[in-house]
């Protein structure tokens, strides 16, 4: 039996894996730099995260092995970082990266002074030296001497770096957003579209979900068709291609080719709730089911294999199975002609492009290894017109050789799942969820979302009542961070307005206002990362750009922006807008970095929709009238459900509700657009017309 290091007290899946490594590995604290130190050695910090494909080559390659490990104990004193735990320390040592190298990624490598400061960074180190890239034998060599011998030009080094990211972004005062940034963003992405594949750019292509619900805002705006046309293209792409599990569903995290073909295989919370959120949007504003059927097969994995028995949603599958990448979604043709009876078999490989050779290359040397990614080339609809079948008999039988193929697959070994909970994501997978339940009228979905915010809202705070950011095996820590109260304000909001329950807008008003309270940037506006009682860092850092989730600065403008209209509270919208305006700057610099910014700008422009409902819950008129509301593409609208009877609590959170009644007790929808009220209506098609005329552009 192997000796453990001191990884093995942790609760994170991923430094539990590295617990048995010859390397004398510290977590993140204090007692690692007190050791550093008194020993007078330099930090090893390792960042990287559990479904990471090349943190796991990395880890067989040096972190198993003796040599390696012998040479990094004696010069350093090493600390693995979990980045999903600690996306505080993640987000400082990648900017660390970026402005040292140029680029980013994981598994991260910094090397730090006792003190914290960064005077070398790269990403993956092979163990040895080949093709220009230096090994990791030959680089502890290299530092251990420099920090011997040249001490004062590394620490000049790393207190350079840090004053670097101390350093405030400029500022232009009175300089403001405007309509003219999100057009910018815009004409941004239209020079970036890849027609021919969907997508914006090269390989390797992600999702970027932002990118698609800005773009139907802009055309809700303006009635431009061409972000339509774009999101629909990159999504009917996406789900035709092998980034798409097309016996699981579900998406895996990018595609490393033009196509949307070959994908890395891993599968992340974040990805599943930010798509499907997207392609419920893309239903309401183009009324065709695809989008909404491509939500419901992201949902049905999501309650499957993701959610975990006391609520919840764990954080991701691995790309690897058996020691191999995509090894549990791979086919040979054999294997699937084991499965499949001989017409099923040449249907499937027909429709998914599976070839004797194999369709799927090895990464290194770009060979083909006899296995095939399912993937479709063309729609169904260009498989059935050239087979001279209906499309409908053509579903239907290819929907039942999936069936087989699933069944078989299960009793593969699976990837390994990362069943760490976290707020943030869970915050993104409730909003979705809810919004799921709101669109496709599946009362799943918020039972789902309802028992994922219980947990979070329950089970995930310490003893003063603070949002915590991990919860595993029973253990809730890690103080929260602002995403994690940014997105679960966000599915509390769209939780609420899915049932309509005063609780969930109490709960997320108070999350708001905790996080107004213990996050905000008073001077410059908008919110740092680290709360006001977080451990302090080198640097404090106040970011609005999007990455691969929305930017927690864009989330929570937007949230208190919706809160503002919900409550009728002046307060929420004068920080939300400064929220907005902190980035102004930096998004007229770069725009198309800050997408989620702008549709939260979009919201703030206006004219924006407060609709309340009075009625009787459950009612046949009152599911008519939002079953109207729901089916539209309205963005800037805001729903309030004021139930006839005694349940009053909405009146206590939104006063102005208080003289609002049911006329002729029939359910009456309240509008108000661009902050002036219409009569009340009992009808939903006139409600409709009243919102469309507001929303004006398309």
């Amino acid at each position: 039996m192997k000796k453990k290091n001191r990884l093995a007290f942790e609760k994170s899946p991923y430094l539990l894996e590295h617990a048995e490594n010859p390397v004398d590995w510290y977590p993140w604290g204090e007692e690692a730099f007190t050791r550093a130190e008194r020993e007078d050695k330099p930090v090893f910090l390792s960042i990287g995260y559990s479904t990471c494909h090349w943190c796991h080559v990395m880890a067989a390659e040096s972190f198993e092995d003796e040599e390696v490990a012998r040479l990094l104990n004696a010069t350093f004193v090493p600390i693995k970082v979990d980045r999903e735990e600690r996306p505080d320390l993640d987000a400082v040592y990648m900017a660390v990266a970026q402005m040292m190298t140029g680029s980013g990624g994981w598994p991260l490598t910094v090397f730090l002074t006792p003190d914290k400061k960064p005077f070398f960074a790269a990403t993956y180190i092979p163990k040895e030296s080949r093709f220009g890239r230096i090994g990791i034998l030959d680089l502890i060599p290299r530092i251990g001497h420099l920090w011997k011998n040249e001490r004062a030009m590394l620490l000049s080094s790393a207190e350079e770096v840090a004053s670097a990211l101390r350093r405030p972004p400029p500022e232009v005062p009175g300089l403001r957003l405007e309509e003219a940034t999100i057009k910018a963003a815009y004409q941004g992405l239209v020079a970036r579209f890849d027609a021919a594949n969907g997508g914006f750019g090269g390989a390797p292509k992600f999702p970027s979900p932002t990118t698609f619900l800005f773009l139907l805002r802009h055309w809700r705006r303006t009635g431009d068709p061409g972000g339509v046309q774009m999101t629909e293209v990159t999504l009917r792409a996406m789900r035709r291609g092998g980034i798409f599990d097309h016996l699981g569903g579900g998406f895996h995290r990018y595609s490393t080719d033009l196509h949307w073909r070959l994908p890395h295989f891993e599968k992340m919370l974040y990805d599943q709730a930010m798509i499907s959120l997207a392609c419920l949007e893309a239903h309401q504003a183009t009324g065709k089911a695809e989008y909404a059927t491509i939500a419901r097969e992201v949902f049905d994995y999501l309650l499957r294999d993701l959610a975990a028995p006391e609520g919840g949603f764990y954080s991701a599958e691995d790309a690897d199975s058996e020691g191999e990448e995509g090894r549990f979604y791979l086919w040979t043709l054999p294997e699937v002609r084991a499965v499949l009876d001989p017409d099923e078999a040449e249907l499937a490989a027909r429709i998914f492009h599976l070839q004797e050779e194999g369709n799927f290359r090895e990464e290194a040397t770009g060979r083909l290894t006899g296995k095939n990614v399912l993937a479709m080339k063309i729609p169904l609809e260009d498989h059935a017109r050239e087979m001279g079948i209906p499309v409908g008999d053509l579903r239907e039988w290819l929907e039942a050789a999936r069936e087989k193929l699933f069944a078989a697959r299960e009793g593969r070994a699976r990837p390994k799942k990362d069943d760490k909970i976290l707020a943030d994501w869970n915050g993104l997978a409730i909003a979705a969820l809810a919004r799921g339940a709101q669109v496709l009228g599946d009362r799943r979905l918020e039972e789902a979302a309802d028992r994922a915010a219980d947990l979070v809202l329950h089970r995930m705070r310490d003893e003063r009542g603070r949002l915590l950011h991990r919860y595993r095996g029973g253990d809730a820590g890690i103080l929260g961070n602002l995403d994690d109260y940014a997105n679960m304000v966000w599915g509390l909001l769209e939780l609420y307005e899915a049932g309509f329950r005063p609780e969930r807008l109490e709960a997320a008003l108070a999350l708001a206002r905790d996080m107004v309270e213990r996050f905000r940037d008073r001077d410059g506006g908008g919110f740092f990362f680290t709360p006001e009682d977080g451990e302090e860092l080198i640097v404090r850092r106040k970011d609005g750009h999007d990455g691969a989730l929305p930017a927690g600065n864009a989330v929570a403008a937007f949230n208190l922006l919706r809160l503002a209209r919900m409550t009728g509270d002046p307060e929420l919208e004068v920080i939300g807008s400064e929220g907005l305006q902190a980035f102004a700057a930096q998004a007229r610099g770069s725009p198309s970095a800050f997408l989620h910014l702008l549709s939260a700008l979009d919201f703030a422009l206006g004219p924006s929709s407060e609709v309340v409902v009075v009625g009787e819950a459950g009612s046949p008129e009152t599911a008519e009238m939002l079953k109207a509301l729901r089916s539209r593409f309205l963005p800037r609208k805001v729903v309030l459900g004021r139930p006839v009877g005694e349940d009053q609590r909405i009146v206590e959170l939104a006063g102005f509700t208080a003289e609002m009644e049911a006329l002729e007790g029939r359910t009456t929808a309240y509008v108000c657009s661009g902050r002036v009220c219409r009569q009340p209506t009992t009808d939903p098609a006139a409600v409709l017309k009243l919102l469309e005329e507001a929303a004006g552009g398309s």
